[in-house]
């Protein structure tokens, strides 16, 4: 990369020395209070979306098994059809569905609603409650890693009734008089030349005791298909505490899972271990300065980033679903990612803040390959989900690579990434399945070629709904080559390294000149020329994939030197950029949203709301205008990412897009995943401070930083001035400080 050179002398380091002239007592409550931030996680944030996927409010510990969000249509609802036991992947309605009532139970009872107080609701990740306003009853919950702790509070009724249901496939039975085991078996069809189904098998072992732990009398636990009801037949008000575990091996599993976890812990004590795991992550990055909604937004997204992958290794073994069969190992074992959403910021954030677990994470996504045969891409529990285009697996190998993280083979990471790349259909959708007649033509011409309007599809593979996305699929295809390259170059395999570096480069083989945008070509070569701000169909999938063609211009994060080439120089570039941010939809927006729902948090051309465009405001740092960076980052922060239900502009994928959200508060961001640089913009917070899991700590101080003083006049890492607005990932492990001076009027020469 030509963009920027770094030269910067080790720190000095300085101390001071703070005399106590309080109590001991107070000097630890106050910093006690400081310390843990934990206090601005609302998981509430962004439960109403726009148009597409809301966050939910999801209850675990972090990157951990166990999982719950009550099920209902939406936040707004002040009903919930029932808690589930567990929720498998992410996003997805929880299995094995609880419901409280009182009094007879009847066929009504099983279906009917449950109405809550919203006022009344603790939501905090590690724990939840909420209040029954028609019965007078309340549910909380309390997760630990592979076992959870419900307690219900029922006031005075003949009868207090716990009622489980599932499936047909559930079978229930009852383990004495306070106990009960349920299994249930689900499957997952792999779409491809052969269909395949893959199946597996959810375990639970549960205790019901009262809040001491003791059995209760006069309970009832009674099964059928598909049903369960726990029956407390006592006249009196009274908390019930059921105990479970989950576990996807068997069910003498889980009730190993339930000995080793949860066996002799109460509520309270479950509540206060979660409370102490999302400690340690939260407050591993520290500020000051900023306002409490900001806070607030920074906080949630962070937690969001632990949402996933999660780690399903029950104490020495898992069962895999990309074979079936049931492996011992001492590592983690970590599924439920999409890569498409988050090989751009939420995997380089986990490089700088638990590398060790980035390594289970490359090794779990090795080891999928080694039992399936091909490279995950939305590696879920039961299998590969084929969902979203490219293979950009090949992204988190390179970066962390790059990085210094070990601990996985990266011979073994190579050979599948270039497996699915040469072998694998580029086809949407259809990971995994051998490559066709259109993959075949892709390696020919260096493109894939679109569908003229009205032009019948050829290829029976293409999806009906995703289409044949040739311009998304092209572009990622040039980016997923130069990950492989560049991982080639270092493994010294020179030969691939030549000729993936050329793949890289097919990108240009779609830039129309005068449009000076990536435009599609049929399969003789000659340009479809559509209108790219609104063909193409829902998501523009005719052409490129959930945004549209001004979007796509911009794919290139692997060679913004060519791609600034192609748009005439940095000056010509930097106009482009402007234009972009400015340029109208040409039609009224309730239009325009017809077909680009996806594209939400809109300004001009810019979608805020969905992954591609991510990187685009610090391509501003690429061509000598980082003012522009500093007033576009904070511009979209401070509109599209409010501490409210309606605080994410999109479908937030899972840490995906709050991994934009951490990284640009600090004032920092990876652009190009595999080339181990960050681009500097001006932080929200005077002070943000990483604590590095190699004991070292890294700072951003930007005094007083605030919605006017946000412009960059000089940076000083470790004291010594920089003029570049860049910085590398070896010196923020080697810990340090980024110093920058800020101001409300732009410095139009800094890092110029």
């Amino acid at each position: 990369m030509k963009f920027f050179s770094i030269k910067l002398t080790p720190m000095i380091k300085f101390s001071k020395l703070i005399f106590a002239t309080i109590l001991i007592a107070s000097i630890f409550s106050t910093t006690t209070a400081q310390s843990d931030f934990t206090q601005y996680i609302d998981p509430k944030i962004g439960n109403v979306s726009m148009f597409l996927v809301p966050t939910y409010p999801t209850f675990s510990l972090p990157n951990q098994m166990l999982r719950m969000f009550p099920i209902k249509t939406d936040y707004i609802a002040d009903q919930v059809t029932a808690w589930p036991l567990q929720v498998m992947s992410h996003r997805e309605a929880g299995i094995l569905r609880m419901k409280v009532s009182l009094g007879e139970i009847n066929k009504q009872t099983w279906t009917e609603k449950m109405t809550i107080d919203h006022d009344r609701e603790i939501v905090r990740p590690w724990h939840y409650s909420t209040y029954l306003v028609d019965d007078k009853i309340t549910v909380s919950f309390a997760p630990a890693s592979k076992c959870a702790v419900y307690k219900v509070d029922f006031p005075v009724s003949d009868k207090k009734n716990i009622l489980i249901s599932g499936t047909e496939n559930m079978k229930a039975i009852a383990v004495g008089s306070n106990a009960f085991a349920v299994e249930e078996k689900y499957s997952y069809t792999k779409k491809g030349i052969t269909p395949t189904t893959s199946t597996m098998t959810a375990y639970c072992y549960g205790e019901i005791t009262d809040t001491e732990g003791k059995a209760i009398q006069n309970l009832q636990i009674t099964t059928d298909k598909a049903k369960m009801t726990i029956v407390l037949t006592e006249n009196a008000a009274k908390s019930i505490v059921l105990k479970y575990a989950i576990s996807y091996i068997s069910a003498e599993q889980a009730k190993i899972n339930f000995t080793n976890e949860i066996v002799n812990q109460n509520f309270e004590k479950t509540v206060d271990k979660g409370k102490t795991a999302w400690d340690k992550v939260i407050n591993q990055i520290q500020v000051k300065g900023g306002t409490v909604a900001q806070k607030r937004s920074f906080y949630t997204a962070l937690y969001r980033t632990y949402e996933r992958m999660i780690d399903i290794n029950e104490y020495g073994q898992y069962f895999s679903g990309y074979d079936g069969k049931v492996h011992k190992s001492d590592r983690p074992f970590f599924v439920d990612d999409w890569i498409w959403d988050t090989y751009l910021a939420k995997h380089p954030l986990n490089t700088i803040l638990n590398p060790d677990m980035q390594s289970d994470v490359l090794n779990s996504y090795v080891t999928m390959y080694e039992q399936s045969g091909w490279m995950p891409t939305f590696p879920e529990i039961l299998g590969n989900h084929l969902c979203m285009n490219g293979y950009h697996s090949s992204a988190i190998f390179i970066d962390a690579h790059r990085k210094g993280i070990k601990g996985f083979d990266v011979q073994k990471a190579y050979e599948g990434i270039k497996k699915n790349l040469t072998e694998g259909t580029l086809i949407p959708w259809r990971q995994g399945a051998p490559k066709v007649g259109l993959d075949d033509f892709y390696y020919a011409n260096g493109f894939f070629p679109a569908l003229r309007p009205g032009e019948k599809e050829t290829e029976p593979l293409v999806d009906g709904f995703e289409k044949r996305q040739p311009v998304a699929v092209s572009l990622g295809m040039s980016y997923d080559a130069w990950a492989l390259a560049q991982l080639a170059k270092d493994l010294n395999k020179t030969e691939d390294y030549k000729k993936f570096t050329e793949i890289g480069q097919n990108y240009k083989k779609l830039w129309h000149p005068d449009m000076r945008l990536f435009m599609p070509k049929d399969i003789n070569g000659e340009w479809i020329m559509i209108n790219p701000k609104l063909d193409g169909g829902r998501g523009f999938r005719e052409y490129y994939d959930e945004n549209n063609g001004w979007t796509y211009a911009w794919q290139v994060q692997h060679d913004i030197e060519g791609l600034t080439s192609l748009l005439g120089g940095k000056k010509a570039t930097e106009k482009r950029l402007d234009q972009f941010f400015r340029e109208p939809l040409d039609v009224k927006r309730n239009d325009f949203y017809v077909d680009g729902s996806n594209s939400t948090g809109l300004v001009g051309q810019f979608s805020m709301g969905n992954e591609p465009s991510f990187h685009i405001p610090y391509l501003y740092n690429y061509v000598g205008a980082p003012w522009k960076a500093q007033k576009r980052i904070r511009f979209l922060l401070d509109v599209w990412f409010k501490d409210n239900i309606f605080g994410i502009p999109g479908d937030e994928d899972g840490g995906g897009m709050s991994a934009f959200v951490v990284f640009s508060s600090l004032g920092f961001y990876p652009v190009t995943p595999g080339l181990p640089v960050y681009s500097i913009v001006s932080p929200i917070f005077e002070k943000s401070s990483i604590k590095l899991p190699n004991n070292k700590t890294f700072t951003v101080i930007a005094k007083g930083a605030n919605a006017e003083n946000k412009y960059i006049q000089k940076a000083f890492f470790n004291s010594q001035e920089i003029n570049s607005p860049f910085f590398t990932h070896q010196q923020l492990m080697a810990g340090g400080t980024l110093e920058l001076v800020l101001t409300n009027t732009p410095n139009k020469e800094w890092g110029k």
